[in-house]
């Protein structure tokens, strides 16, 4: 897959992955293209690691679900961090 297809299947895993998490998560489409992009390289690397999938194909439901499955993770982890800093009782 391209750099630029790529970018773009982060673009809209991040999206669908902040579509699907409850509540509100932060950030604009340039956080949403980031988060979906390290979404997707973690998705990869843990589909690869534990099912042997790979993000070969742009147009293969297993990317997408890798790629979406990964966004998550990193949506729910940055939540976590961002999360507590504002948490503190003064």
């Amino acid at each position: 897959m391209g750099f630029l297809g790529f970018l773009l299947l982060g673009l809209i895993a991040g999206a669908i992955a902040k579509a699907i998490l409850p509540g509100r998560q932060g950030g604009g489409w340039i956080a949403t293209l980031i988060l979906g992009v390290i979404g997707a390289l973690v998705g990869g690397w843990l589909g690869g690691l534990l099912f042997g999938a790979d993000l070969g194909e742009f147009f293969s439901i297993e990317t997408w679900l890798v790629a979406i499955g990964g966004a998550i993770v990193v949506l729910l982890v940055w939540g976590l961090i961002t999360g507590r800093k504002g948490n503190r009782a003064a």
